[in-house]
This record gives C-alpha cells, structure tokens and sequence, in this order.
C-alpha cells in the first residue's frame, strides 16, 4: 500500500495482500494517460482559483518530470498512486498533497480508460480500413475471377472472387460502424464526478474534459464512476468482428486446401510438416481462427465479472479491463496479418473447371425452362434435377448435356418435349455467361462489381478522413494540455529564480 495511505484509517498491510490485488502490471496501458489527467486536473484547479497559480505549477513541472520515467513497483497498489507519490516527492507534502484535491481515484481511472480505450479504437479502425482497402485492390483485380460459390459446403453457384471480396469489405465495413458508434460513448469524460458524489469545490468539469480531448462528460456523477457498459461495447463490437475474422480466416483455409485449390496463400503466412514435405499447412490462420475465440471468451469474463455488482465502484472492475486491453491485442494484430495476406493471395484461375463444378450453372438452366419455355419454376427445378441425377450416375458432368437428354426428360416431367437449341444449352451451362447473366443490383456481374467497388471506394475514403479527423483531434486537445502545462511549469521555474537571486 502506498505510504500517502498509511496512518489514517488503516494500520498495516501485508505485502502479499497488496501485490494480490494490485493492478500495478496492468497500468502500464494507462500510466501515460493519468498523467495528462493530472496535468489537466491541476490546470483546472489554477484557473478556478481551487489552489495558487505558484502551487499549480510546480505540480504540472513534477508531473512533466514523470513522462517516460515512470517505474511501475509491485509493492504500490496502482499507477494513480505512484504518480501521486512521486509529485509530492518532488514538490513536498504542503504543494503536492493537493494533486488529487476534487478528484478521487474512481473518476480517474474511468476516465484514463477512457483514453486508452479511444485510442485503441482509433488504431482498430484505421486497421480495418487498410484491410477494406486490400479487399478492394484485390477485387478490381479478380472482377472476372471466377470461383465456386457454396452452400452447406457443397458447390452452389459460380461467383467471382471479386464479388466474394465485396462481401468482406461490407461485412468489416458494419464493424467499422460499430465501433464508431462505441467511439461517440467511449470518448466522455468522468472527470469531477470524484469517488461517485463530485465535490465541494467549485470545479470546471468542462474544461478538463475540454483539455483532454473529450467531446462531452457523463453527466450523472454515479454514472460516471460505477458505469463500465463502455467497456462492455467495445469488447461486444470486437467479438462480432472476431466472428468475421475467424470466418475468413475459415474460408481462406479451406480454398488453399488441395481438395478445394481455389487459391495459394503466401509462403510466409504458412509452415511444413516436421515429417511430410509436401505439406503446406495455414497456420497462420489457425491461430488468428482460435485466438478470435479469446476475444469472445474475454467479452464473456468481462460480463461475468460486473454482471453482480452494486453500484457505486468495486475493485472488481480492475479484474475486467484487461479482458479489454486483450481483446484489442488480439484484434489489431489479426488485422495487420489479413491485411498483408489478402495482398498477397494468388487465385487459381483453373479450379474453375474441375468436372465436379460443372453443376454449378443448374440453375440457370432452370431459369430458361421457366423464362423462355413457360415451365414453372418447380417443375423446371424438378426436370434439371433429373438431369443432374442422370449425368452423375452416367459419370458424366453437366458439360455433357445434350438436347436429347433434357427432351427426354421434360417428357417424363411435362407430357411434351422442349428442345433446347445445343448453342443455348451450352450458354446457359457456361460459368462467365452465368456471372454476367446475373446483374441484378448486388450481384456478381462485372458492372455492377464495377460499380460496387466504385461506391464502396467513395465511402471507404470518408471514413478515412473521418477516423484520421477523430485522431487529429484527440492529438490536437493533448498538444494544447501539453502546451499550456509547459508554460505554467515554465512560471514555476522563473519564480524560483527569482526568489533566489533575491
């Protein structure tokens, strides 16, 4: 336990006790953060005449001293308290027993959350803009990359990669979104709601939430100290994604698979067998698939531990953040690592033509019978599903398909024969005509890939501006708090000497 805590309410300590419920190895994310609170704190308290201008500033001169110097001691209970300890042993007792005048250590450390927390969705979301941004390069690339599309793991319908693609960027792209909408509530000040009652003192919430960068405070001091739903959020919003992520990750194993061979991954984000040299193995992927499980299973822990508690603080929440900081870990690294894949995958143009995909333009010969030939649509599913049934147990491939064989069977089905010119037969079993054949709004023909991508170019860079306009900001608010301390501290500095030339 700190000594500035010893000698009043309580007598002793145990060591061990303290190093058990310490959070000291997990400040290390938010030391630099409770100093700049207390550097705006202190500003704060010199504009509304709550402690001298002289006092003020050698506080914020000590606390300039801290940056970078910091050396986290397993025998302090946390990082607000060393930092607490080392401006009064730089100023004395009388001017730095006054650092966390107004303030408590339950509004703090929300509030120094709350700026690790921003600043790790910020980097999150400029991570997921450079993936969108390789998922799109890769697309305007592959627009008439034709692939296999699946259901329930069997060949469904020709796609092409690019379309495929598309749906990636849309799916980060709602991830992007969550976040942002957990950045509006993340970035509010607690400051000045103190241990859960504010103060006495006639302090500027505002103001210090203005010189850290913050758009707003939470109002209700209660709220502001016993509230951890923002942490809740963003571990909810990372855990979606982490679904995303670990499907993905999912696919590109399976298509690099030698069964599937739709694609090579780049050698460097994959391994060989200790035993078979011919291997080839993702790991890479594996581990990004598995460690998106950790990010949901710290979501969980995180809810499980606030789940019981009675408002208003609880050390409990000490034992929740780092489910967050881990999840963030996590995120931003997978990110980074898909980013670069996806850069660097090569499609295999041929998989394309295995026999065993010959089936995936069934459908479109179903549309026919219905769109030209007047066939309902059941029955016309029925008559090419013969079809299919007769090709495969004959050991044939749709590519096989003659007239004869569908008039036959459309007389088994209908009571009448329809011929199919062979030219229109071999069209409407062609992948590429399939692919352009489909154009209806979202789908895979390459104008309206074309346009897809055009669209999603346009919003990919203003949400570029927006997050870089968000991190401009945040920057901009801490250069100033900076600032203004450096030129307080510098007043310090003048009137000592002063004094002692005097």
């Amino acid at each position: 336990m700190s000594e500035l805590l010893r000698g009043g309410r309580l007598s002793g300590f145990k060591r061990e006790i303290i190093e058990f419920t310490s959070s000291i190895k997990h400040d290390t994310r938010i030391i630099k953060h409770i100093v700049s609170i207390n550097k705006a704190h202190s500003i704060m308290l010199m504009e509304n005449r709550i402690i001298r201008a002289e006092e003020g500033s050698k506080i914020l001169g000590a606390l300039i001293d801290l940056e970078n110097k910091l050396i986290l001691r397993p025998d302090i209970e946390d990082a607000h308290m060393l930092v607490e300890e080392e401006v009064i042993r730089r100023v004395g007792m009388e001017i730095g027993g006054n650092l966390n005048l107004a303030k408590s250590r339950n509004d703090q450390v929300a509030t120094a959350i709350r700026m690790a927390l921003r600043e790790e969705l910020i980097g999150i979301m400029e991570l997921i803009i450079s993936l969108q941004e390789a998922l799109l390069s890769l697309a305007e690339k592959n627009m008439e990359s034709i692939i296999p599309g699946y259901t329930h793991l069997q060949p469904a319908q020709p796609t092409t990669l690019a379309h495929y693609l598309l749906a990636q960027f849309d799916i980060f792209g709602r991830s992007l979104n969550r976040l942002l909408d957990a950045y509006n509530r993340v970035n509010l000040c607690p400051m000045g709601a103190g241990a859960l009652a504010t103060t006495s003192f006639p302090i500027s919430r505002e103001r210090v939430a203005e010189l850290l960068g913050f758009s707003g405070i939470v109002e209700n001091s209660i709220d502001a100290v016993s509230s951890r739903d923002f942490l809740l959020e963003s571990l909810a919003a990372l855990s979606i994604m982490a679904v995303d992520v670990s499907r993905l990750a999912e696919d590109l194993i399976l298509w690099a698979s030698m069964e599937f061979g739709l694609i090579d991954l780049p050698d460097e984000y994959t391994s060989t067998s200790s035993i078979m040299p011919q291997k080839k193995n993702p790991e890479v992927l594996e581990v990004m698939r598995a460690r998106a499980g950790s990010i949901i299973g710290d979501f969980m822990a995180a809810s499980a531990i606030l789940k019981g508690l009675p408002s208003t603080y609880n050390l409990d929440f000490q034992e929740a953040t780092p489910k967050l900081w881990d999840a963030c870990d996590i995120m931003r690294k997978s990110l980074e690592i898909l980013s670069d894949l996806i850069q660097n995958i090569r499609v295999k143009a041929e998989a394309i033509k295995k026999p065993a995909l010959s089936f995936l333009t069934a459908t479109e010969l179903a549309n026919i019978l219905t769109r030209k030939y007047g066939v309902p649509f059941r029955l016309s599913h029925r008559i090419v599903g013969a079809l299919v049934k007769t090709l495969i147990d004959d050991g044939k491939t749709l590519s096989d398909a003659t007239p004869d064989m569908l008039a036959k069977i459309t007389m088994e089905v209908l009571g009448t024969p329809i011929y199919i010119p062979d030219e229109e037969l071999r069209r409407a079993i062609n992948p590429t005509c399939f692919v352009e054949s489909h154009n209806a709004r979202g789908g895979p023909s390459k104008g309206e890939v074309e346009r897809m991508i055009s669209a999603r170019r346009d919003l990919l860079n203003k949400h570029r501006d927006f997050v870089s306009s968000l991190r401009r900001h945040v920057e901009k608010a801490l250069n100033t708090l900076n600032e203004i301390s450096r030129q307080y501290a510098a007043q310090a500095l003048y009137s000592n000497s002063q004094y002692h030339k005097v």
